[in-house]
């Protein structure tokens, strides 16, 4: 067993008291998916963590992280007691980045924050050894957990930060401490707590704060906000790094072509064209590769592997995975093609799903209707604030929606969307997502791209899961839209 955390060092970092002489090889929030070794963090967040602490230890928990002793815990357990544990933990991540060498690159975004740390984990893999989260781990307990189960001889390290309200980032920030930090981009999400765009963008941009001196600014160029970031980024030092479709970026696509199972274009990085591929349907794909590569300049990654590493790459699943279903395992065409986004929703990712659903090609012939369709599960977007009703209507008028056949609204938000779509597109509309599920089987049928896509609590990803039980799923293709 690797030791990342001895039970003296945790008590150094955290302040705690010890008890017991363990050793961790690893840090969890949560008994279903603790392995043997790891040191049990009892957070309170959903549910108490203290109430699991006793199932972790019988579990292999080397030790847990607690602030007082739960019920059912043996005397001369192995603990590791503090006053507050959420404090513990950002104690336990600010030391596991201290004592690390790892040049660390730090990523936000209104969209794409998920997919861009991918393909940083997936271009750094071929550089050295590199730490990020297996999840989207990016709020006030994601960061430090992402830190804190850093091992100490990481090389690069991925951390995503995340926000919902003001003044959320800068202290993830400077707790990460980053020599790179990107912005994807900034779009309308969160509006609910913000007063408008440039709100969330200065939002975005107190992610400079914590750059470690020296430090690079990797920016999208193309925003109307893309001066705030700038102005930001050069009052924290930075050397700045531009990315987008616009002239001035100093990484700068050209051009795009977005076929199936891939996006492949021409691009120009600094004076260098290069040709450029993600294993990915989208336009957006490409333009974040560039803000990857900037990312991977400033770290000095040799840029034929990196954009090796890119073309073999393909986004997580459930942020888009693009996958077969198969209804009829004796004929290829007796299929489904499934778009799952059903994690994530604001209008800009959203306008970009609606995009690679246009581009994607159904197939005729087969099923009930002989004709393949483009259809759209779409449910609500939520943290829009107060024009939310407004910005689902909008999407009506989305240019590919021009290409979708039939869109299936779940949500009360959602229905302002069927409302402003023309009749002809108007699928089912439901409040909630268990009313829709019933009604799968014939809403969907063989020869279909579907799009599923909402934000998470909008439950929408059990309609992928009904579509998943209609057949077979077939060797995958992943894309986050």
């Amino acid at each position: 067993m690797t030791a990342l955390w001895t039970a003296a060092e945790a008590a150094e970092a955290t302040g705690g008291q010890a008890r017991g002489d363990w050793t961790a090889s690893g840090v969890s929030i949560d008994t279903r998916t603790l392995a043997q070794g790891d040191l049990f963090v009892a957070l309170t967040v959903a549910r108490d963590g203290h109430d699991f602490v006793a199932q972790a230890l019988e579990r292999g928990a080397a030790a847990a992280l607690v602030s007082r002793i739960p019920e059912g815990v043996p005397e001369g357990a192995p603990l590791l007691l503090v006053d507050d544990v959420q404090t513990a933990l950002e104690a336990l991540g600010r030391a596991a980045r201290a004592r690390t060498k790892a040049r660390v690159v730090a990523i936000t975004g209104s969209v794409g924050k998920t997919s861009t740390k991918e393909m940083m984990r997936a271009v750094l893999a071929g550089e050295g050894r590199t730490h990020a989260a297996e999840a989207s781990y990016n709020n006030h307990w994601g960061v430090p957990l992402t830190l804190a189960r850093m091992p100490r001889d990481t090389d690069f390290a991925v951390i995503e930060i995340g926000m919902n309200h003001p003044g959320e980032i800068a202290p993830l920030a400077r707790m990460a401490r980053p020599h790179v930090a990107l912005i994807t981009t900034v779009a309308p999400a969160h509006l609910e707590a913000f007063e408008n765009i440039e709100g969330i963008a200065r939002e975005k941009a107190a992610i400079f704060e914590g750059l470690e001196p020296g430090g690079t600014a990797v920016i999208n160029g193309d925003l109307a906000v893309s001066p705030l970031l700038r102005e930001t980024a050069r009052r924290h030092g930075a050397r700045i790094i531009s990315f987008g479709e616009k002239a001035m970026n100093h990484h700068r696509l050209l051009e795009a072509r977005v076929g199936q199972g891939a996006t492949v274009g021409e691009a120009r990085l600094w004076r260098t064209r290069v040709m450029l591929k993600v294993s990915a349907e989208g336009r957006h794909f490409a333009v974040n590769a560039l803000a990857v590569l900037a990312a991977a300049r400033a770290l000095e990654a040799d840029r034929a592997r990196a954009l090796c590493a890119l073309a073999a790459w393909s986004p997580p699943s459930g942020r888009g995975a693009r996958e077969t279903v198969v209804i009829d395992p004796a004929r290829d065409d007796e299929s489904i093609e499934l778009l799952d986004d059903a994690f994530n929703a604001n209008p800009a990712s959203l306008a970009a799903a609606l995009e690679v659903l246009a581009a994607a090609e159904p197939f005729d012939g087969v099923g009930r209707f002989k004709r393949g369709r483009r259809i759209a599960i779409l449910g609500d977007m939520l943290e829009l604030g107060a024009g939310e009703a407004q910005l689902h209507a909008d999407v009506a008028q989305a240019p590919a929606m021009a290409k979708v056949a039939t869109v299936h609204c779940v949500g009360p938000l959602m229905a302002h969307l069927w409302e402003a779509l023309p009749e002809a597109k108007r699928g089912r509309r439901v409040d909630t997502v268990e009313a829709l599920l019933p009604e799968v089987s014939r809403l969907v049928d063989t020869g279909d791209v579907v799009l599923v896509k909402g934000s998470k609590s909008s439950h929408v990803s059990r309609v992928v899961d009904a579509i998943r039980k209609l057949g077979q799923r077939s060797a995958a293709r992943e894309t986050e839209v």
